[in-house]
């Protein structure tokens, strides 16, 4: 799953990954992130940490407190300079800055779901 209020940002790794064979759930409102998370149970989260209402970091923060949640694999990217020790502090299995190499993305994909 992604989440990005960006969707040109959306739209551009939803190819990618569909090409890579992954199936992939998108959500540009960060407010129904919680609630698409626990409908659709997936695999791994990519999210941003700037959003506006919600941010990746608020969000990441209660995927982390909620038990059935917080195991979930979570990716952060930004292109904030802070945000590796933000995505850090809040939990994130990863952090990739923005903008970014799709190899990156595809590998630290690999990483958490195969180990």
């Amino acid at each position: 799953m992604i989440c990005d209020d960006d969707d040109s940002i959306l739209e551009v790794l939803q190819m990618l990954l569909e090409i890579d064979g992954y199936t992939v759930y998108l959500e540009n409102n960060s407010t129904n992130l919680i609630k698409q998370i626990s409908n659709i149970n997936p695999d791994l989260l990519l999210m941003d940490l700037w959003m506006p209402v919600l941010s990746g970091d608020q969000l990441l923060k209660t995927i982390r407190t909620t038990s059935e949640l917080k195991n979930l694999p979570v990716i952060i990217l930004s292109a904030s300079v802070d945000g590796k020790e933000i995505a850090s502090s809040a939990g994130a299995d990863m952090f990739i800055a923005k903008p970014f190499d799709m190899d990156d993305v595809s590998s630290g994909i690999e990483k958490l779901l195969v180990g």
